[in-house]
């Protein structure tokens, strides 16, 4: 690799450093092509991605970016996973590496708050951007639901008795 592919990794890195919510880093040593192949699978299919990159350029690219104090975690074979959703490269990391002992977790950056392995596993269990925002649908959606069965029961309930009057006088 020159110089200016180099620096151009250092500045597509940094812009994905800049705008991403949340940076993970592992290790990966032992882990095969196959295996390394799911990984990235998993994450484009949770909207997340993985990059292997030289250390000392994946360093240069975090400097003046959010995620800045991840640079300790980058030593011997590293991966980092990132994503726009603040959960879901954690989540498919945690998920990977409690299925594959090779992949060890670090830790990693949420904005500028760093999280160690553990904080990386607790951000995995909380639910993705995708699950909240069918929960508050679904959380705005009840009440309307039970106002508009408040607001017929009412009606029901007249035509019920209606009913049972008209049904009185035609027996009678």
């Amino acid at each position: 690799m020159d110089r200016a592919e180099k620096s151009e990794l250092v500045a597509s890195l940094n812009a994905v450093f800049k705008k991403t919510g949340v940076v993970v880093v592992a290790h990966y040593a032992g882990l095969t092509v196959a295996q390394m192949t799911a990984l990235r699978g998993q994450m484009r299919e949770a909207g997340a991605s993985v990059k292997v990159a030289k250390n000392r350029l994946a360093k240069l690219a975090l400097q003046g970016t959010d995620a800045e104090h991840v640079a300790g975690l980058l030593t011997g074979q590293t991966v980092i996973a990132y994503s726009d959703d603040p959960v879901a490269a954690a989540k498919v990391a945690s998920d990977f590496a409690r299925t594959n002992d090779k992949l060890v977790i670090l830790g990693g950056a949420l904005g500028k708050t760093s999280l160690d392995a553990d904080g990386v596993k607790a951000l995995a269990s909380l639910p993705s951007l995708d699950e909240l925002r069918g929960k508050l649908i679904g959380l705005i959606q009840a009440p309307a639901s039970n106002i508009a069965r408040v607001v017929n029961a009412p009606a029901a309930q007249l035509a019920r008795v209606f009913g049972a009057y008209a049904k009185k006088d035609e027996a009678a």
